[in-house]
């Protein structure tokens, strides 16, 4: 998580939908922006946001009256994306949790606010030849908004994880504000080895077989942005293969079987081991100080489908200098 100085969206307000573990809150938050509302409807999920925030969110937002809901400037929503994901049967919006953006889509039409933040995977911007990501532009256009979006990749913006997702930026047309563009990236200089526990702190995570086959990347002391596969278990299939963390992560992931599920295998020290919670956690940009949930599959799911939260405070810087509110601190006016 980055270390923001300038409290740029101070006096803004937001609502987090969708909200997870708050890995949107942390990145709004650490610009000064206050939330006034949260919904998730996971309940281990609720539990891990009320250990860090002090606040239980609502339940099934199907059951919320948008009425309801405390005006704010900024909605924020990573709504589900298994719907759209390339692991799922792709159904899109014949899917029941793709038709959740439309509970967005009523939220947004009865409250206005003045910019719209949405995550979701990668495979999104293509589904269905692309009408996916068409209905849920033009759905916005209808309400009343600009609508850019982008996918971007953490190890461009200094985060050694290999998670693409697409980030979709929508401001109210009448708001006052320069040109809205996605973060520059830039060169990698973190990598997976940065962000580990000692092997003496993660004794239990040491994973010992006797079919356990290492190749001549093992021994490599180079840096490199990308994966770098040094062996497997096993057949080597998903949750089978051992990664030097002198890379990239590859994806964590919420689901998935291996003797290395949903992190991946490591070499680390000479030993293999899958990686901490803990360690999931920095990858994803929480700080050491956030609160995990106790149960440990827990916490592996739940970082599994959280955001980056570095790529979302790149994105919130963006958006609040399109509002050019770093100038004045205040919010810029609407045209009415």
């Amino acid at each position: 998580m980055l270390d923001i100085k300038k409290k740029t969206l101070k006096g803004y307000t937001f609502i987090d939908l969708f909200a997870g573990i708050g890995g949107f809150r942390l990145a709004l938050e650490s610009f000064g922006a206050q939330c006034v509302y949260s919904n998730e409807w996971d309940k281990y999920a609720q539990e891990t946001y009320n250990l860090n925030f002090n606040e239980i969110p609502d339940g099934d937002i199907t059951q919320v009256d948008e009425k309801n809901i405390p005006n704010h400037d900024i909605l924020c929503a990573g709504f589900p994306c298994q719907a759209f994901s390339i692991s799922g049967k792709q159904k899109g919006f014949k899917d029941s949790r793709g038709t959740l953006f439309f509970d967005v889509a009523r939220i947004i039409k009865e409250k206005k606010p003045m910019v719209v933040f949405l995550e979701n995977v990668k495979n999104f911007a293509t589904h269905d030849g692309g009408n996916t990501l068409r209905v849920v532009k033009e759905t916005m256009q209808e309400l009343g908004y600009s609508f850019d979006y982008e996918v971007l990749n953490p190890t461009h913006y200094g985060m050694p994880q290999k998670r693409e997702r697409i980030y979709m930026v929508c401001f109210r047309e009448d708001i006052i504000r320069e040109t809205f563009t996605f973060p520059k990236p830039f060169q990698l200089d973190r990598y997976v080895e940065d962000f580990l526990l000692p092997n003496n702190k993660v004794t239990d995570y040491i994973i010992e077989r006797d079919d356990l086959m290492l190749n001549d990347k093992a021994e490599t002391t180079e840096n490199f942005n990308s994966t770098i596969r040094v062996g497997m278990v096993g057949k080597g299939g998903q949750g089978e293969r051992i990664y030097s963390p002198k890379g990239i992560a590859i994806t964590l992931s919420a689901y998935g079987g291996g003797v290395f599920s949903k992190t991946g295998g490591y070499l680390i020290d000479g030993k293999t081991r899958k990686l901490h919670p803990r360690e999931c956690a920095r990858l994803m940009g929480f700080p050491d100080t956030y609160k995990l949930n106790p149960n440990k599959n827990q916490a592996y799911k739940q970082l599994g489908n959280s955001v980056v939260i570095d790529v979302l405070q790149l994105i919130t810087e963006q958006i609040g200098e399109a509002l050019n509110c770093q100038y004045s601190g205040i919010k810029q006016l609407a045209i009415i």
